[in-house]
């Protein structure tokens, strides 16, 4: 072991995870907001709708037309205009739990008039199928932050006609 190296990095890789993160320029509760709320999440991310706010105890679906079929998003948590953590379903075979977890983080930055947006998603197998799922859904991800940053800043779903 390199002084670099600490045992942590010599351990195996047993779980996948990753963040993405974009600066939108909106103050945190604005930006919360678009997530939050269907409506708003419906016009730029979820084409095939989203039902449901995202705080805990809520029936919340989601539907998309380059995944058709609506699914089940539960929300673990939501603190406005902080935070919100949701489990979904996983790909079969890319982890043992059957879902993933997806953190969303708002965090103020240059004196609260932009937000920097930070999503976090774990539990993936150390596997093929564990790193096929995580890198499609982090492009996917990455892919909802720039449509968020353009509808949240201009009013343009990014999305309109891209999936089908």
């Amino acid at each position: 072991m390199s002084e670099s190296e600490t045992a942590a990095d010599m351990a195996p890789l047993t779980e996948l995870s990753f963040s993405v993160s974009g600066r939108v320029s909106r103050p945190p509760a604005e930006v919360y907001e678009a997530v939050a709320d269907p409506e708003q999440l419906s016009r730029y991310f979820t084409t095939g709708g989203a039902r449901g706010r995202l705080e805990p105890g809520a029936e919340v679906t989601w539907d998309f037309a380059d995944f058709p079929g609506r699914f089940p998003v539960e929300v673990v948590e939501a603190a406005a205009p902080e935070r919100i953590v949701i489990e979904w379903a996983a790909a079969p075979g890319s982890n043992d739990t059957g879902t993933t977890r997806t953190v969303f983080e708002f965090a103020p930055i240059d004196g609260g008039t932009r937000t920097l947006v930070t999503i976090t998603e774990s539990s993936w197998r150390a596997t093929a199928d564990g790193a096929k799922s995580a890198f499609g859904n982090c492009e996917g991800w990455t892919g909802m932050l720039a449509a968020l940053k353009a509808w949240v800043e201009h009013g343009i779903n990014l999305r309109d006609g891209f999936y089908k």
